[in-house]
């Protein structure tokens, strides 16, 4: 059994994570920032590190002592005025959290990357790629998994479907259908592969005992791809809905966005959108069976908790 350094282990996808490793066997030691001690996961069951991934100390107190480290710090959008920024948390942290690990010879690390990464896209793609080339680079036992759009129970947290009910589904107003161009042919056709969170979170577990998935790089992605449309109703009959749904240009989106994302309230940026049309769908078919993940299908079944 392992003790695991969990940097990110307080927030969705950090929660599931504590979980499994605890079923596993293994012990996690989180870092944890003052104020957030009260969403840990089982915290009497596991190793809490105070401190802060923005400071190397901290990141190396936790490293210490652990046979593993997982960096799981990712967000969805910038508030630069609260030091809450893609070049800090996805990329900076990552490389004081690789520093830590050689310097400790904590040398197995894995890394919550996201599908559709790469060095010339939005600001939450390219740090992303960036903080995997470093980590390729890094001469550490690595793997890197990178999910698409991840749902599950969210245990007061945000999480894609609850977030896509209050948002879109519980407004007055009608869904929007994105599209590109000016005529509405394909509104809200492009596709995502949501991801079970249990089956994000038993990837990472099953890889600490693979050997073979040291130097992989794994998509995470549900046994279906849906499309956008297909999503917003199958989140609406979950949570006992009917939705009217209309296209919507996307460059009027893009337009409001500018004048607006950097308000909290805002439900979507500018680079939200365009990454929804490229889509997010892929296939987990070589890493799910090697695991012995069965992978949780998106339907009204596993959505039972909006219904709550």
């Amino acid at each position: 059994m392992m003790r695991v350094a969990l940097i990110g282990g307080t927030g969705f996808v950090g929660s599931y994570l504590v979980d499994a490793l605890l079923e596993a066997g293994h012990t996690p030691r989180l870092l944890v920032r003052s104020g957030s001690g009260e969403r840990v996961q089982q915290p009497e069951r596991c190793e809490i590190v105070p401190g802060h991934a923005g400071e190397l100390a901290d990141i190396k107190r936790c490293l210490t002592g652990s046979d593993a480290v997982i960096y799981n710090i990712g967000i969805l959008r910038e508030f630069p005025s609260k030091g809450i920024t893609f070049e800090e948390l996805q990329y900076r942290g990552v490389e004081r959290t690789v520093a830590a690990a050689q310097e400790l010879g904590v040398r197995r690390f894995l890394l919550m990357s996201a599908n559709g990464v790469k060095p010339n896209g939005t600001r939450y793609q390219s740090t992303k790629f960036r903080a995997e080339e470093l980590l390729k680079g890094s001469g550490l036992d690595w793997t890197i998994f990178r999910p698409s759009v991840i749902f599950g129970p969210p245990r007061g947290r945000m999480e894609f479907c609850s977030q896509l009910r209050r948002d879109i589904i519980d407004s007055p107003l009608p869904a929007p259908l994105f599209y590109q161009g000016l005529l509405p042919s394909g509104a809200g056709a492009f596709k995502l592969a949501p991801v079970s969170v249990y089956n994000v979170a038993h990837a990472f577990v099953g890889a600490l005992a693979a050997p073979a998935t040291i130097g992989g790089t794994y998509a995470l992605c549900g046994p279906d791809a849906l499309s956008w449309k297909e999503i917003l109703q199958t989140i609406a009959r979950s949570a006992g809905r009917t939705k009217l749904m209309l296209p919507a240009p996307a460059f009027l989106v893009r337009m409001a966005a500018t004048l607006l994302d950097t308000q909290p309230w805002f439900p979507i940026t500018r680079e939200q959108i365009d990454m929804l049309l490229e889509g997010n769908s892929c296939s987990s078919e070589v890493l799910f069976p090697l695991l012995g993940i069965s992978p949780e299908p998106f339907n009204e079944t596993s959505l039972a908790y909006l219904r709550a």
